[in-house]
């Protein structure tokens, strides 16, 4: 089931997913894998006050799993058929996320310490973030060769993002001088762009996780006094950003590499206005 899907971020989504669900399963009496089951399931994560998109998550990770039982002859198309109908749990709203302020961005990314070598590292990993809207794991997968010039502008080239995308994403020079003062205090000069930095003030191995990401956006934002702030809501405020200074939508979503405009609409955090409509004067109306 984990190798028929193409992005290692599902991947790793439905593995825990399908571990958390198995955990359950083999502490209930034993009963067959049925829609009955798998809806005691739902009650059950619904009981853990998880929010309602954490636990369609969960279902759609125990749906595929029947399918692809069904489709090798592990599990009746009959019962496949009944779990793929368990309803998942219904949104109330919409999660919108955090943003950043221009003023409360420009802070952030300016708080680690440039005098060591970590603060250089966490300074070039939140510029990365705030400045090009990259996704946690496209951070992590940054190299060497992904750093070109392009039209005489610095830019980041065939990024393979979510779902196997390919796209160049634009980088402001600010954000290459964070990255240069990094690479250059640490003596990077092939391979990953990112390290891992020990105690000691020294570089050690040859890439981070993604868990090293997230730390850093806590530990800023923290000291920043925002909380509950993750490395998504970074890409979410370069969006808004970007919007603000006047991005045309079309270039914000190829920056995101989102496949639809909804998508990079629901990033910016903004909703049609009829009152100052964006086609009310756009020189063709005849004079007042």
């Amino acid at each position: 089931m984990l190798v028929s899907l193409s992005s290692p971020e599902s991947q790793r989504s439905y593995r825990r997913s399908i571990d958390d669900f198995v955990l359950w399963y083999c502490s209930e009496p034993r009963l067959s894998f049925n829609k009955t089951v798998v809806t005691r399931y739902r009650i059950h994560l619904e009981d853990q006050l998880l929010a309602p998109g954490t636990i369609n998550v969960r279902l759609a990770a125990v749906r595929r799993l029947a399918y692809e039982a069904a489709d090798t002859g592990l599990l009746s198309p009959e019962l496949a058929a009944g779990i793929r109908r368990v309803k998942g749990s219904k949104k109330l709203g919409m999660r919108l996320g955090n943003w950043l302020t221009a003023d409360e961005a420009r802070t952030l990314w300016q708080l680690p310490n440039a005098s060591l070598l970590k603060g250089k590292r966490d300074r070039a990993i939140l510029a990365v973030l705030l400045g090009c809207g990259l996704r946690r794991g496209e951070l992590i997968d940054l190299t060497f060769d992904h750093l070109q010039r392009r039209e005489d502008h610095w830019a980041i080239v065939d990024l393979i993002g979510k779902a196997g995308h390919v796209r160049t994403v634009p980088m402001p020079d600010w954000v290459k001088r964070a990255i240069d003062d990094w690479l250059n205090a640490a003596a990077i000069h092939q391979g990953k762009l990112f390290r891992c930095v020990c105690r000691r003030g020294t570089v050690w191995g040859a890439e981070i996780t993604e868990k090293v990401v997230w730390h850093v956006v806590k530990e800023y934002a923290t000291k920043l006094g925002v909380s509950k702030l993750a490395p998504h809501d970074l890409r979410r405020s370069c969006a808004r950003l970007c919007h603000t200074a006047g991005g045309e939508l079309e270039q914000i979503q190829f920056l995101l590499g989102h496949v639809s405009v909804q998508t990079t609409e629901k990033y910016l955090g903004c909703k049609q206005r009829l009152r100052e409509a964006v086609n009310d004067q756009i020189g063709i109306e005849p004079p007042a």
